[in-house]
């Protein structure tokens, strides 16, 4: 099971144009972006030639969703990057998020340095607009990168300020949990996962790792409960066949 996957570029840059954007012509992009990145990229770029300086983030906005769909990585983090520096610095909400969608772009292609550069300006921009939960959010991305780069430490200082920034986001919890079962800490990663499932008690990703930590422990009866809870309940889920190949595993041992 992987330990940590990369957030989507893309469904951060969709999000934020609710938070972000309410130009119509940057819905209507965004929306064009999606069905039709090509198309888009040429829309964008007509755009940009008579854009003014604030309408600049809108369209890197645009254009930075549209290199995700197309998996155009850098060229998805230098749109991203370019609605950052574009943004007022008296808005540091906004840059916040747009440096985590450069972020992000550069976890997906693989570059985590550079990710996390971007992430740790990204955090300080979250702490200046007063966002705490969407620092948490950062915080869990900085670990991302951390684990990818063979930081564990460090990453597990990051999930702190997650956890204490977002306490009631359940995805902090699990990458805690999975980072310290990772660093063969089962008690702490028991008390993590615990409290992932108290506040998302249906996730498959944190009923996958629930039963691991359990089967780890030497409790495989747990696991197996667990395990099989959730294919009784979502047999045709994509995390379905990890549940399965885990319960073949218990039934080898």
């Amino acid at each position: 099971m992987p330990l940590l996957v990369t957030l989507s570029a893309l469904l951060l840059a969709q999000s934020a144009s609710a938070q972000i954007g309410t130009d119509a012509r940057l819905e209507a992009c965004i929306a064009q972006a999606s069905s039709d990145p090509a198309t888009a990229l040429t829309t964008a770029s007509d755009w940009l030639q008579e854009a003014s300086f604030t309408d600049r983030r809108l369209v890197h906005q645009c254009l930075g969703v549209a290199y995700t769909n197309l998996a155009r990585w850098r060229d998805a983090e230098q749109a991203f990057i370019s609605a950052r520096d574009a943004s007022a610095f008296d808005q540091p909400g906004w840059r916040a998020r747009f440096g985590t969608m450069a972020a992000n772009a550069a976890l997906a292609d693989g570059r985590n340095a550079e990710a996390l550069a971007y992430l740790q300006v990204a955090q300080a921009d979250a702490a200046l607009a007063q966002e705490p939960e969407f620092g948490g959010t950062i915080a869990q991305d900085r670990a991302r990168a951390l684990v990818a780069l063979g930081r564990l430490d460090e990453a597990a200082a990051a999930l702190s300020d997650a956890r204490e920034l977002a306490p009631t986001d359940p995805p902090g919890w699990l990458l805690s949990a999975t980072l310290a079962r990772r660093q063969d800490d089962l008690a702490q990663a028991q008390g993590f996962i615990l409290e992932a499932t108290r506040l998302a008690p249906a996730d498959p990703a944190i009923v996958l790792e629930s039963g691991l930590i359990a089967a780890l422990g030497g409790d495989d009866a747990a696991a197996r409960t667990a395990w099989e809870a959730f294919l009784a309940s979502s047999p045709t889920a994509p995390e379905a066949e990890t549940a399965r190949q885990y319960l073949a595993q218990l039934s080898d041992n």
